[in-house]
């Protein structure tokens, strides 16, 4: 019922009931999600500054505070169709489509107390604990099975006998949404020369391969700064940034005039941990398949156990 207009005509159908069933089926695992990457994490010693947190946790964080007004305010104007739409969005564009699909090199394969892992279990706590309050009213079955695994120690018997996490100022940035906004864009173009290089068979996964990428002037300064994160955030193995000009062939932007793409297989061997091709795969003589990042997180993880 949360996802019809009540207003007018409920229309019912098996195809309306089979989309919904793959919506829930798709905030469920959502949730899932949230609660697997967290098993080890206790927010009272584990959790990190909003300060020192990385730029991509604060602006999911950014995000958050942006779902929450529009569900707080739909909830008091009794539009319920509304909150579904918002968290459906939120919960498959927002988090399954980018942010989470991002987060799985740092949360699986950087070691388990690392700055780095811990940064995106607080982010990920901070949405698991207010998205499970915006959607108790609507799927509130879920919502109890979901409350009954947080790690919030001085938590309710019900999640029905909670209130909402209000949306909090301090959470949100104009300023770095700006910056991440050319970075999204950028991102989008890579991959759709990403698809266009699968299609063609140039390479099969994104993390095969290496991305040489020549930028315009307009778009230059805001990716140079994020040089060193365009390798995860586009889930490749490598990036380069040339002069504009210097790539022959390639995919060339229709939205971005200057921006051309050229993708290439990464002549590097796969790491069989983090799946990213690397020119230090098989340095280690104690472990021959893995990169040097991989190495030094397992003997870490090992030094620590």
């Amino acid at each position: 019922m949360a996802s019809e207009d009540y207003r007018g005509d409920i229309r019912l159908s098996q195809e309306i009931l089979d989309r919904l069933t793959e919506a829930y089926r798709r905030l469920r695992n959502t949730f899932r999600y949230l609660l697997g990457n967290l098993y080890d994490f206790d927010p009272l010693k584990d959790a990190i500054s909003y300060q020192d947190l990385l730029e991509l946790d604060r602006w999911a964080l950014h995000q958050l505070q942006e779902l929450t007004e529009k569900v707080i305010g739909s909830y008091q104007r009794f539009e319920y169709h509304s909150i579904y739409q918002a968290v459906y969005n939120f919960c498959v564009l927002t988090l399954s489509s980018f942010y989470l699909d991002i987060l799985k090199d740092r949360l699986y394969t950087t070691p388990f107390n690392s700055k780095e892992r811990r940064s995106a279990q607080t982010a990920l706590n901070e949405i698991l604990e207010c998205l499970v309050r915006l959607v108790a009213p609507i799927i509130p079955f879920t919502a109890d099975e979901v409350w009954e695994y947080t790690h919030n120690k001085e938590k309710s018997i019900s999640i029905h006998t909670d209130l909402f996490i209000p949306a909090r100022e301090e959470l949100k940035d104009s300023a770095l949404i700006e910056r991440w906004e050319v970075i999204l864009n950028v991102r989008k173009e890579i991959t759709k020369a990403l698809e266009l290089a699968r299609n063609d068979k140039i390479i099969g996964h994104s993390l095969d391969a290496a991305v040489s990428l020549a930028l315009p002037h307009n778009l230059l300064q805001g990716v140079q700064d994020y040089r060193d994160e365009l390798r995860s955030i586009c889930i490749i193995s490598a990036i380069e940034i040339v002069d504009e000009g210097k790539i022959e062939g390639g995919y060339k932007s229709q939205e971005y005039p200057g921006l051309v793409i050229k993708v290439m297989p990464s002549p590097f061997s796969k790491c069989e941990r983090c799946w990213i091709h690397d020119s230090t795969v098989g340095h280690d003589k104690d472990h021959p398949t893995l990169c040097k990042r991989c190495v030094q997180a397992i003997k870490l993880s090992t030094k620590n156990a």
